[in-house]
């Protein structure tokens, strides 16, 4: 099998672009012939197509992708195999959506919301993202390079660091995560919490009000935010500077730093909605905080990057859910517990590291890849 991977090549930090990457990493480990170009890449793409003539491109982004990762293929006679994540309502290329073989998607939860909004559930198999296992591994706090990342960052060695990491922090719950830091902070151990988030203009207002809220609740002190540009070198040893991962996210198509976290035998808190429930398992591998919330929508305005003219406004029959909110009261009992117990968070590190090398780490990943495209195209 021949297979052109199509995604922010060479990789960036960002999710999409390091799920390509690590399954483009884990077909030439398999000893599949492969080669990677970037998804926008027109005139590169072409050339891949004529030379070495792919029987698969594989594409990663998201519905919005559609003219890059199967149009352009399908016009050189290539064979695309989009792998999606979603943005929670897919807005258009249903007919060229429906009209494929087999469409990728991350997580059981992207592939109903795809079905939902008129995608065809027969042309759609899951298949997990990647997780560099070796990497992100459990690290003791006297690693050097662990102990170095906590001491910049200003955690005293008797804290409990909780962790958040994202494009931005409120997306992934930060927000819900300070308001039950708040709640517990009269009898919790000592503790600091440290967002990692992406320098960007988009997220500079965001940032603020975050710090704005930390500081109307009174825990300002305690909170760190970080917005330095870092390699996915760094990422593992950040991660295993922390006691906790706590991402209860609003929108989340698969979640990574989650896995990752696991990987590195941290205990995780999520939400009790979408991904999560295909990659953490409550009560084994982390604390699912229930859903206080669902925002809902019952319009939205979409541009270029969806394939309209700018300024295309979408009115739904049925109001949709943009995000959800988890339950703080639910994220304060789970911290407090993880905090204040040092065994369980050791329990629940060791079964999320076993979960995340037994299903998620990259070549694995890769071989179920390329059953999937046996069974389903016959290509071998």
């Amino acid at each position: 099998m021949k297979v052109l991977v199509l995604y922010d090549y060479p990789p960036s930090p960002g999710g999409l672009a390091t799920q390509g990457d690590l399954l483009f990493r884990g077909l030439k480990e398999l000893g599949v012939e492969a080669h990677a170009v970037h998804f926008e890449s027109a005139q590169e793409k072409e050339w891949y197509y004529r030379w070495f003539e792919p029987d698969i491109v594989l594409g990663v982004g998201y519905w919005g992708h559609t003219p890059h990762l199967i149009l352009h293929p399908q016009r050189y006679g290539a064979q695309p195999v989009p792998w999606l994540v979603a943005d929670g309502y897919i807005a258009n290329y249903r007919e060229v959506l429906n009209g494929l073989p087999l469409i990728l998607v991350t997580s059981n939860w992207v592939k109903e919301t795809y079905a939902r909004d008129g995608i065809n559930p027969d042309l759609i198999e899951v298949l997990p993202v990647g997780c560099d296992s070796e990497a992100f591994c459990p690290r003791p706090r006297s690693d050097p390079k662990v102990a170095c990342v906590r001491e910049s960052l200003g955690i005293a060695p008797e804290q409990i660091m909780i962790l958040t990491v994202g494009g931005d922090a409120a997306s992934k719950g930060s927000q819900e995560v300070m308001q039950a830091l708040a709640l517990i902070d009269a009898k919790a151990p000592d503790w600091k919490y440290v967002c990692k988030v992406w320098p960007q203009p988009r997220t500079e207002a965001q940032n603020l009000a975050d710090l704005q809220l930390a500081n109307h609740l009174g825990i300002d002190k305690n909170v760190v935010y970080t917005t330095n540009v870092v390699s996915r070198n760094f990422m593992p040893y950040l991660i295993g500077a922390c006691d906790i991962y706590a991402a209860p996210s609003r929108l989340e198509g698969f979640g990574m730093p989650q896995v990752e976290a696991g990987a590195c035998g941290k205990p995780v808190i999520g939400i009790r909605a979408m991904a999560m429930l295909d990659t953490l398992r409550h009560g084994e591998t982390a604390f699912l905080a229930g859903v206080a919330q669902e925002i809902r929508i019952l319009e939205a305005t979409l541009g270029e990057e969806s394939g309209y003219e700018e300024g295309h406004r979408v009115v739904f029959e049925q109001p949709r859910t943009a995000d959800y909110r988890a339950s703080v009261y639910d994220i304060a009992d789970y911290l407090l517990q993880l905090m204040e117990d040092a065994e369980l968070r050791r329990r629940m590190g060791e079964a999320g590291r076993k979960r995340a090398v037994e299903l998620f780490d990259y070549r694995v990943v890769a071989r179920r890849f390329l059953e999937i495209v046996s069974s389903r195209l016959g290509i071998e």
